[in-house]
């Protein structure tokens, strides 16, 4: 093969795996090439995403070591997606009365949620998590994007526990934006007692979702290293939580005047943790 044929392979398989670790000698058995010619390869590949801002290949050096993509949005990129998401949730049509409105168009979107999984991944990437959790049944989208990009094992949280899952834990907890108390369970295999999570939800308003998550895991003794919302209410202005990661801010919904304020959380905040 030649080098600008291995080089696409090599990126290739990497964006698609994004956080999985390859060994040199994977890609020498696969193009039957020398370890140098490889190195230099993964090189070429390397300089060129980071010149493009399509990623970041690291190399690990040692008997376990390897290469291994890890997946990056720019701010600009990041900045289009959510005023893209902005303008379609301003869509007056999607008033539904009480202060609801429909978002399932978007949750399943994917290509918006693949992009919103990317700006998550960018934000927890350093926080060595082995899990990303959520709640049935609109986050599982942006939430199963977050855990690929992350190369982790995702874990969806019931409303109502299921007889295939096991042996489970259940709690009840209050739901702010359905104003009564809910259930939800999980499986006691889905986790590890003593392992790290983070949360990843679509909608926001209160945060008892979220608290409840939090509180499920610490039945496992499991810490919550960081939480993401694709869509946070900034009513109530108290939430249940204090630390958290919006995409999307939700102001005002008038009815009668068929508007949605809603704008995208500052990016500079991206530019400053990152």
């Amino acid at each position: 093969m030649k080098r600008t044929e291995r080089v696409g392979a090599i990126i290739k398989i990497l964006s698609e795996n994004p956080n999985k670790l390859y060994s040199l000698g994977y890609f020498c058995d696969l193009f039957d090439a020398a370890k140098s010619s490889v190195s230099e390869d993964i090189q070429a590949a390397k300089q060129l995403l980071e010149n493009v801002d399509l990623g970041l290949i690291e190399t690990i050096a040692g008997a376990g070591g390897g290469v291994k993509l890890i997946p990056y949005i720019s701010d600009r990129e990041a900045e289009n997606i959510l005023n893209q998401i902005c303008e379609k949730m301003r869509d007056k049509n999607r008033i539904l009365g009480n202060g609801f409105l429909y978002t399932s168009d978007l949750m399943f979107d994917s290509n918006i949620v693949k992009r919103a999984g990317e700006i998550f991944a960018r934000r927890f990437i350093n926080l060595s998590a082995d899990y990303v959790v959520t709640i049935e049944t609109k986050g599982i989208p942006v939430a199963l994007m977050t855990a690929h990009m992350l190369n982790l094992p995702l874990v969806v949280i019931r409303r109502e526990s299921k007889i295939s899952e096991g042996s489970t834990v259940s709690i009840n907890y209050f739901s702010g934006s359905a104003e009564r108390i809910q259930k939800m369970s999980i499986s006691k295999r889905a986790v590890t007692p003593g392992s790290k999570a983070i949360i990843i939800d679509d909608f926001m308003r209160g945060g008892g979702s979220v608290k409840g998550i939090s509180e499920m895991l610490a039945e496992f003794d499991i810490e919550v290293v960081g939480t993401g919302v694709v869509i946070s209410s900034m009513e109530p202005e108290k939430k249940k939580i204090l630390d958290y990661f919006p995409l999307i801010y939700l102001g005002t919904v008038n009815e009668n005047e068929k508007t949605i304020e809603v704008f995208p959380n500052n990016l500079i905040f991206y530019k400053k943790n990152l």
